[in-house]
């Protein structure tokens, strides 16, 4: 996905900024009257994203309070995406993100949009690995809410849709428990 902005990041992006549009459309994946809360108070208040797309960059850059959350997007209509596939270039994009969060005491998350998923919520969300500084609360909070990325039998990394956390319950945690609005 690197070097074009495709549709899913924007609608990723649109989401988190509570683009009227884009909520509007999310809002068939809403499943509870706490979901479709979140979805009309993220308009009111909601996360700067800035578009951070490169040659070895992440995708996405989500932020709001002391929360900074880089995201790497990847989609398929398969339910598990492994990134030994296509020259191991996935694999390598893996590693050299998550030693940059990791030196800049960041958490990178990836996040999974599944095509043609029927009426289910289409994201889902996996930390690449847990933050090791102590100062940053937040961040630990996060990583106790979402899943790791798998990993193979091989050791290469691996996303699992199933596995992974979706996108409203993580919005409705971070909204609710770590910025107190709802």
């Amino acid at each position: 996905m690197a070097g074009s902005f495709s549709g899913y990041e924007r609608e990723l992006k649109g989401v988190l900024q509570g683009e009227g549009d884009a909520l509007a459309r999310y809002r068939k994946y809403a499943q509870t009257p706490e979901e479709l809360e979140l979805l009309r108070s993220l308009e009111e208040r909601p996360f700067l994203v800035v578009r951070a797309a490169g040659s070895q960059g992440f995708d996405l850059v989500a932020l709001r309070d002391r929360v900074v959350l880089p995201i790497e997007v990847k989609s398929s209509s398969q339910p598990r995406i492994p990134f030994a596939s296509a020259s191991g270039r996935s694999q390598d994009q893996y590693h050299t993100l998550k030693d940059q969060t990791r030196r800049s005491g960041l958490m990178l998350l990836y996040a999974y949009r599944l095509l043609g998923g029927g009426e289910r919520d289409p994201w889902r969300l996996f930390l690449a690995e847990a933050p090791v500084e102590d100062h940053n609360r937040y961040a630990k909070m996060i990583a106790a809410q979402l899943p790791p990325v798998g990993v193979t039998g091989q050791g290469n990394q691996v996303l699992r849709w199933e596995e992974g956390k979706p996108l409203l319950h993580f919005l409705n945690w971070v909204h609710s428990v770590l910025l107190g609005t709802a």
